[in-house]
């Protein structure tokens, strides 16, 4: 009689424990949030397939996709020349405001050679373009964001034009990568000395 009783037990038991999971097994299970679409005029300059595309810098660490994309190879001379390669890729949730080739042209060619061969003045300049969290199109209208240097980069803007420190163009926004996310700015950012 003992051994039926505790069989009983023991079937409420495991009936007790299985509802609950089985109610857990047949809930909707949670969707991750929906990847931001890139956005601004720029991006249809954008290759459409492909490493350097949109959907295909998101299958690499950020400094790995920006060297498969045709408008950033200035940029990524500099992140070598800097020894920031690694520092980018191996960081997690962060942004970067990647200025374009266009963006380099605009600095006088003299002005240019003498950062990209300083490589304390180098590292401090593109350090104040990456900021230590994904920011993205619905953080810009009004932002305050400190960068890796230690400066702060502001934005402003609405719908799908947004300014950064008042002097950049975000030209193409909200471009994910493995560990990133990139907003292509028409200027350079000066860190304030």
């Amino acid at each position: 009689m003992t051994g039926n009783r505790f069989r009983g037990v023991a079937l409420a038991g495991a009936g007790a424990l299985l509802v609950p999971l089985a109610l857990v097994a047949a809930a909707p299970m949670a969707q991750a949030g929906p990847v931001a679409e890139p956005f601004g005029p720029a991006c249809s300059t954008l290759p459409a397939s492909g490493e350097g595309s949109a959907s295909g810098m998101a299958d690499d660490p950020v400094a790995t996709a920006a060297s498969n994309n045709p408008e950033l190879s200035t940029l990524v001379t500099a992140v070598k020349k800097a020894g920031l390669v690694d520092t980018l890729n191996n960081a997690e949730n962060i942004t970067v405001f990647a200025p374009t080739n266009d963006a380099f042209e605009k600095i006088p060619k003299a002005d240019l050679d003498k950062i990209l061969n300083d490589k304390d003045q180098l590292t401090d300049l593109l350090t104040y373009h990456v900021v230590d969290e994904k920011v993205t199109i619905d953080q810009l209208p009004d932002g305050s964001f400190k960068t890796l240097q230690g400066g702060e980069l502001t934005t402003s803007g609405s719908g799908d034009s947004f300014k950064v420190n008042d002097s950049a163009t975000i030209v193409c926004g909200d471009i994910t990568t493995k560990n990133a996310t990139v907003q292509l700015i028409d200027t350079v950012l000066m860190p304030k000395s």
